[in-house]
């Protein structure tokens, strides 16, 4: 079925006694796309969303675009809308591990790359990005300005990422959402396995305080048996592993010892 287009052409909207943002293009709606354009409908921004099949056009009538797209298809979105530069001057995607260069059929016309990445997990179009941490990046100092502008008016608190830390960044944002997801999804698992119905229930409080407590103290809300050093117990977790779940012993015994590392640092 054909991308509908939402045209929301309010007073642009910014931080208070900041200069209006540029008419944005936003180019894909799906989750990400549509997370952003709810909080930049509700920011009064002069706003476009387009599908692909209306990029190019909705895209000639903006001065910046951001592209909404899956990472691959980041290059061929973008040569899609680049006859459009100019007036298009800025473009940007809000990838957090492709580089600035996806931008390449647009910046080789004269426009100026951005990125913008929530640090945020987005499950659906509906997701709140109001205070999430946001990633920018910019070709010229003009770009990072506009992205950090951008960030802020949609509610966010922009950070600037050096190109050469994107895929690290990336990393970490993979390994504290996308793995924390896997890792609590295995120990309700192991819970099942063990005959205990209601695994995610049960876990959710402890899983909670957990991150609380992290962000609170860091490494030092460490507790368990490795902690106190308790090894015996750890023995008999793995025992336990190697007969209801042996494919989760790896991954066990890695995060035991980089455990192990971070207790001895307390």
């Amino acid at each position: 079925m054909r991308e509908l287009e939402r045209d929301t052409s309010h007073g642009a909207g910014a931080t208070a006694g900041a200069p209006p943002l540029p008419r944005l293009a936003l180019i894909g709606p799906g989750r990400m796309g549509g997370a952003l354009a709810r909080a930049g409908e509700a920011a009064g921004l002069d706003l476009a969303v387009a599908g692909r099949d209306d990029a190019a056009r909705i895209a000639a009538s903006a001065e910046a675009a951001l592209l909404c797209v899956p990472d691959g298809a980041i290059p061929e979105a973008c040569g899609a809308i680049a006859e459009a530069v100019p007036p298009l001057r800025l473009v940007g995607h809000v990838s957090g591990a492709s580089s600035l260069g996806a931008l390449a059929a647009t910046t080789e016309r004269g426009a100026e790359a951005f990125s913008l990445h929530p640090l945020q997990t987005i499950p659906d179009e509906r997701s709140e990005l109001t205070g999430a941490p946001c990633a920018v990046a910019g070709s010229s100092a003009d770009a990072v300005a506009f992205a950090s502008s951008l960030a802020e008016a949609l509610g966010m608190r922009p950070f600037e990422v050096p190109e050469e830390g994107r895929a690290a960044y990336h990393a970490a944002a993979a390994i504290a959402s996308n793995f924390l997801v896997a890792l609590e999804e295995s120990a309700s698992d192991l819970l099942s396995a063990a005959g205990i119905d209601d695994g995610r229930e049960l876990l959710a409080p402890l899983v909670l305080r957990s991150a609380a407590n992290w962000a609170e103290r860091g490494g030092e809300a460490l507790t368990g048996p490795i902690a106190r050093g308790d090894e015996r117990t750890v023995a008999a977790h793995l025992a336990a592993l190697r007969e209801l779940a042996p494919e989760l012993v790896p991954m066990y015994e890695a995060l035991a010892e980089r455990t192990r590392e971070l207790g001895a640092t307390r």
